[in-house]
């Protein structure tokens, strides 16, 4: 964990290449320092983070003055802040305890409620501290009027309202608190001389948390862990030690590895990429996979698995490759420094924690580090092993192949095309959110926009499933279409996944747009690319499907269209 005086130190360089993003701060108490703890940590993930910061203890006057400095400003973020210990002082003042907490919440909830309906805003709140005040000792836990009991309560309640809606996160400081240990978390001088309510220590972790849930919901989240295996799946080394020595299962040393392939297997089943990256040879290394008893990982876990002598470099670029992701979107975990400094040398946007020496210490240092921030989940997530294995197998079979057309017809592709019905709309503002690389414009939806839009009469949506002879890629692509006149038809959003690029979706998508264009009475579609670090493998994209450019926008005529050659075939 970086310390405060880092992420100091991270203000003076030179952020100006790093993406914009305006945020707001209020607080109930003191909030410069976590002010710069915020914008400091916001550097490391590649953000620059302008932010307003309100004056001390103004949360509602912000909030509910129209005319207020806060919705001058307009950020895309705005973050909230309240401390357990102003919250002590207002139960205290409670004459309906066992009601406090139910209260707290709904003031909440209607704070964000106006703020979501005055502002195109993400809003981020706290979770509380725990504390208990000792008045019932450990009865607290057993009275509905103790200030444990509502404070608990009150936390469950603001998780659960966070589920309601789709544009309100949290910054969970109940769970960093018991991480971290209160004493850790407070500092009882700071707070009665500048009630400042945590610590310098402390504040590193708040950064953190809250840069990540900016970042996740800006489609900077973590896709992929690639995995070493000797001593680092498990302990030694399989090809010296055989199956039977190595160091897994319940017993000694074994429980650390095994942790961590619980966690591992954990966040496959939440959709996480695993990848396999070992210099061992291949029939060796998927041997505990396939026939060790205490193995939690099977080889149906893996996506990718690469065991071989060649250097980690090649290999991780090659896997990079097949599942055609973005390298800063991957984490690669090896026990040898060596091969660490080998593979952040060469590919410095690939993210290789240093892991520590012990692997007692593997889970502990990993939690801390949450690589894996998101900001949504869908069904869908859960079929993302499956998707990228058959994508490897895809990879194989095109080496078959000296024509390409050949190879497309040889899928036999299939796709579903439907609008955004109440199944699709998660995963279809998820591909909003998350995705960066094919997205014509990025501009992001979270569910409640995506509702608005499939509603609108002044749009058209629609989104493309894609199956082939290997298997179902699931929602692949999303088209917002939104009327601008009478004879124009402008796509707002163009979105699809990298894992079906050079499979002529991208015609098969123009051909149903065109489609819509005509069913309605429209002469014109209206593209426009909207640059951006991490988007430019769409930069031809309209010029490559016949669109005329016309200033900065790009317009195609529907009445003389012809449609483009797919090897996809339409599927009810």
């Amino acid at each position: 964990m970086l310390s405060f005086s880092d992420l100091k130190k991270n203000l003076k360089k030179d952020i100006t290449s790093l993406t914009p993003v305006k945020v707001a701060l209020l607080a109930d108490s003191a909030s410069q320092f976590i002010n710069t703890a915020i914008r400091g940590y916001g550097v490391e993930l590649g953000l620059k983070l302008e932010l307003y910061e309100a004056d001390y203890n103004q949360i509602e006057q912000q909030v509910y003055d129209p005319t207020s400095e806060l919705y001058a400003f307009a950020p895309s973020y705005i973050v909230i802040i309240q401390s357990t210990e102003h919250l002590l002082h207002s139960f205290y003042k409670e004459d309906n305890r066992a009601g406090f907490a139910n209260e707290v919440i709904a003031k909440t909830a209607d704070l964000y409620t106006t703020l979501s309906q005055r502002l195109k805003t993400q809003v981020i709140i706290n979770t509380y501290v725990e504390i208990n005040d000792q008045v019932f000792g450990s009865y607290a836990a057993k009275t509905k009027t103790s200030f444990l009991y509502q404070l608990r309560k009150l936390n469950l309640g603001l998780m659960d309202l966070a589920v309601e809606n789709t544009g309100l996160h949290i910054t969970d400081l109940a769970s960093l608190s018991s991480f971290k240990g209160y004493q850790n978390t407070f500092d009882t001088k700071m707070y009665i001389n500048a009630d400042m309510v945590f610590g310098i220590d402390f504040l590193p972790a708040i950064g953190q948390s809250i840069s990540q849930i900016i970042a996740s919901t800006l489609g900077k989240s973590k896709k992929c862990l690639v995995l070493d295996l000797d001593n680092t799946l498990w302990g030694g080394v399989i090809g010296d030690d055989g199956m039977e020595n190595i160091m897994i299962g319940s017993l000694g040393m074994g429980k650390a590895f095994t942790q961590l392939q619980l966690w591992c297997r954990e966040l496959k089943n939440r959709g996480i990429i695993l990848a396999v990256c070992s210099k061992n040879t291949l029939e060796i290394a998927q041997e505990p996979f396939i026939s060790h008893p205490d193995m939690v990982l099977k080889l149906d876990d893996i996506s990718l698995f690469v065991a071989n002598w060649e250097n980690k470099v090649d290999n991780i670029r090659y896997i990079q490759q097949v599942l055609n992701i973005g390298m800063d979107s991957m984490v690669f975990l090896d026990d040898n420094p060596f091969e660490r400094e080998m593979v952040k040398s060469a590919i410095p946007e690939l993210t290789v924690p240093s892991l520590p020496d012990d692997p007692a210490d593997y889970m502990l240092f990993l939690r801390e580090l949450n690589l894996f921030d998101t900001a949504s989940f869908t069904e869908d997530d859960k079929d993302r092993t499956e998707q990228y294995r058959q994508q490897a197998q895809r990879t194989s079979l095109q080496n078959n192949f000296a024509n390409e057309a050949d190879y497309l017809a040889s899928l036999d592709m299939h796709s579903r095309v439907n609008a955004v019905d109440k199944f699709t709309l998660p995963r279809v503002a998820q591909l909003t959110l998350r995705s960066n690389q094919f997205n014509l414009r990025t501009i992001r939806y979270n569910d409640a926009d995506i509702t608005e839009i499939s509603n609108s009469k002044d749009h058209f949506t629609l989104t493309f499933n894609l199956e082939d002879k290997f298997g179902d890629n699931g929602l692949i692509a999303v088209i917002i279409l939104k009327k601008t006149t009478e004879d124009n038809l402008f796509i707002d959003t163009w979105i699809m996944s990298c894992r079906v690029l050079k499979r002529g979706m991208e015609n098969f998508t123009l051909n149903n747009i065109v489609q819509v264009a005509r069913d309605n009475g429209f002469g014109k579609i209206v593209g426009e690319y909207l640059p951006t670090k991490k988007n430019g493998i769409v930069k031809d994209h309209y010029q490559n499907l016949g669109f005329t450019q016309n200033g900065d926008v790009w317009e195609l005529n529907t009445d003389n269209y012809i449609n483009k050659q797919t090897f996809i075939t339409g599927k009810q």
